[in-house]
């Protein structure tokens, strides 16, 4: 494994979270912090005597977040809190002890009882965990956090804005819009910012315990105090873990959970990932016919444009305790402050801080309730599987049967072309621009993740072959056939392509005719035609989720190059792994500046021979209208120009492998 040396960011934290702020607070305020400092690319170590007050746990919730802050990890030292993580999970003290003796032995283990090493880091940042507020992130992205006290005005301003990542440009006249609808036969009504999904959802979060049981305590105070969650809000509870059923069960809080529609559904990705499934189609239309920016809030750490739900414009990340009681208040426009959640039972206004558990109430419910034997049993017979994945056919032989049939795993075509030597010249050679992007494309405006829309390529794919709409699936259930991530490369409803002069959605223009057609359309009849594309693209080219396809898709699709300010880190190394060239613009410069429109074709000047490409060179692009600019070649490691040399990182391994062999 080959990489660049990276530069380690050193967080020092201190004091202790204030009564009422949760984990989930403390990450949503790291991850802004980290994100504006700028960390692609380099490693985050936290440290300081503000780690003793952080259960693992919540260091584990804090280190899930770096694709989000956009490190290459975040990090904490071994201490005594990691082995009593360890007890409670089960390891025996022998285990324990031995660790324990040989992190010592490597000066590997942290006592915070003695003397402290000095620390030299790249940069510093510092927080005080008194200084940390209840707070939310959104509407589009996870670092654009909101304070709660603060959160109603920002929602108006959301409104209003016609820029940038808060913005939904609703005309002031607009705002108050009310939507009346029936829903199962009763009169109901829907307002922008009102609350559609709540969802608990399976991630780090989710297996942390403090938030786990906080959420449930906020659900028995509202159950006790007769408050409910409007019927057509569609909640949902996906633990992180199998345990987290035990222990929710022990404490005899579950049931206040589903009381309040917050069944437990299963324990993989859901809605954070686009799993939701439909909601009610009296609410879809009630959205859809008006207009209306609705709100999901979930627990996740990506709430990134598209990828909760299609309806779900305006998408915010937030504590599971949190999730509970804006499902309550049914609105994200609401001051918990000074505005009433609900009525309760004896018509008396309840408000926020008459459901939301202290420090105290939720410590005592860990304590009593989080047990190890809990984690010995569920995780002894995880291997056992269940009687469905055990009754599984399995088919032998060393090869893989391909069924030609299947919508779900299709023979995958990287190789179908394939030589024994690499491909030779690396150039680009008259290249149609397929997309011209601004700042902050993350990976799921690029990889299809959510539902798979009934007007898409993907939609008209699994058509063809008999599949019913009710059968799509999602994308990320079909990651297995190379035909229908294809179709949903750039599939996002929610993407900006400068191409379209303002319009959002899925599609592109194919420059030569002026037409405007899917991008997986566009990009094939450039492929039939013979001609190479290329991607222009802002600054933070490819943020969030690591996601494969998001680099196979664009190679599938016969991207050679893509443009950029910057690459978010992870992105850039899976571009490079598929064959396609990273560039980014000189400091100062980006498509705008240079007066490109996307509307030129562009070449690349490489050497045919890789030998003479060095990781980090100045590359000339040359526009077909005499535009010429310097770009910097982000091949980081002399392993990436060997990759790249052989139109990728799978070709290279069978190569190497062959070779080996021979």
């Amino acid at each position: 494994m080959s990489m660049v040396l990276p530069g380690v960011v050193g967080f020092k934290l201190s004091g202790k979270l204030r009564d009422g702020v949760t984990a989930t607070d403390l990450v949503l305020t790291v991850t802004q912090m980290l994100r504006k400092h700028g960390v692609v690319g380099k490693f985050v170590e936290f440290y300081g005597e503000g780690m003793s007050e952080l259960s693992l746990a919540d260091r584990a919730t804090i280190a899930n977040m770096s694709p989000e802050y956009g490190a290459t990890m975040g990090f904490f030292p071994v201490d005594h809190v990691t082995l009593q993580y360890l007890k409670l999970t089960g390891r025996s003290d022998e285990t324990v002890s031995l660790i324990e003796s040989y992190l010592r032995a490597n000066r590997m283990f942290v006592d915070y009882s003695e003397p402290q090493i000095e620390r030299v880091y790249s940069s510093c940042l510092a927080l005080n965990l008194e200084d940390v507020e209840p707070c939310i992130s959104g509407p589009k992205r996870p670092h654009d956090r909101v304070t709660l006290r603060e959160m109603k005005a920002d929602w108006h301003a959301c409104l209003d804005n016609r820029v940038g990542f808060k913005g939904f440009a609703i005309p002031k006249e607009s705002q108050g819009k009310v939507a009346e609808f029936s829903f199962r036969g009763t009169p109901a009504q829907l307002r922008h910012g009102d609350v559609v999904i709540a969802a608990i959802t399976s991630c780090t979060n989710t297996s942390n315990p403090s938030v786990m049981l906080g959420a449930a305590l906020v659900a028995k105070k509202a159950c006790e105090l007769g408050l409910e969650v409007k019927p057509w809000i569609k909640t949902s509870l996906a633990p992180g873990s199998g345990v987290v059923t035990k222990y929710l069960e022990k404490s005899g809080l579950q049931k206040y959970l589903n009381q309040l529609g917050f069944h437990i559904v299963g324990y993989g990705c859901t809605t954070c990932i686009g799993n939701s499934g439909d909601i009610d189609e009296a609410v879809a239309s009630a959205i859809t016919e008006n207009d209306l920016v609705a709100a999901a809030v979930l627990s996740g750490n990506r709430n990134f444009e598209g990828r909760v739900h299609p309806l779900t414009r305006a998408n915010y990340l937030a504590s599971p305790p949190l999730v509970v009681a804006y499902a309550l208040a049914g609105t994200v426009g609401i001051d918990f402050e000074t505005e009433p959640i609900g009525v309760g039972k004896d018509g008396k206004q309840i408000f926020f801080r008459d459901i939301w558990p202290s420090n105290d109430e939720v410590a005592q419910v860990v304590h009593s309730s989080v047990l190890p034997d809990m984690f010995k049993a569920t995780y002894q017979a995880i291997t056992k599987g269940n009687p469905m994945w055990n009754q599984l056919s399995v088919p032998s032989g060393n090869l893989y049967a391909w069924d030609s049939k299947s919508t779900y795993i299709h023979d995958p075509p990287y190789f179908k072309s394939m030589t024994m030597s690499p491909p030779g010249p690396h150039g680009v050679k008259d290249a149609y621009c397929l997309l011209n992007f601004g700042d902050s494309i993350t990976t799921d405006h690029i990889s299809p993740a959510g539902s798979i829309h009934k007007d898409s390529p993907a939609a008209r794919y699994l058509m063809e072959r008999g599949v019913d709409r009710r059968d799509f699936n999602s994308y990320g259930s079909r990651r297995g056939n190379d035909e229908v991530m294809a179709r949903g490369t750039f599939a996002n409803i929610r993407i900006v392509n400068k191409l379209l002069g303002g319009e959002v959605g899925p599609k592109t223009i194919h420059i030569s005719t002026g037409e405007k057609l899917s991008v997986f359309d566009v990009a094939m009849r450039y492929k039939s035609e013979g001609h190479d594309t290329i991607i222009l693209a802002g600054a933070e080219y490819g943020s969030g989720s690591s996601r494969d396809w998001a680099a196979k898709g664009p190679k599938l699709l016969g991207v050679k190059a893509v443009i950029a300010k910057s690459f978010e880190r992870i992105h850039r190394s899976n571009l490079v792994g598929m064959g396609i060239i990273p560039l980014c613009f000189k400091p100062g410069e980006d498509a705008e500046t240079l007066g490109l429109t996307g509307h030129e074709r562009y070449s690349i000047d490489l050497p045919s021979n890789v030998s003479e490409i060095r990781p980090g060179q100045d590359v000339t692009v040359a526009t077909d209208n005499g535009k010429s600019f310097t770009c910097t070649l982000r091949f980081d490691t002399e392993v990436e120009l060997a990759y790249f040399d052989h139109g990728g990182i799978l070709q290279y391994v069978i190569r190497n492998l062959i070779h080996a062999n021979h």
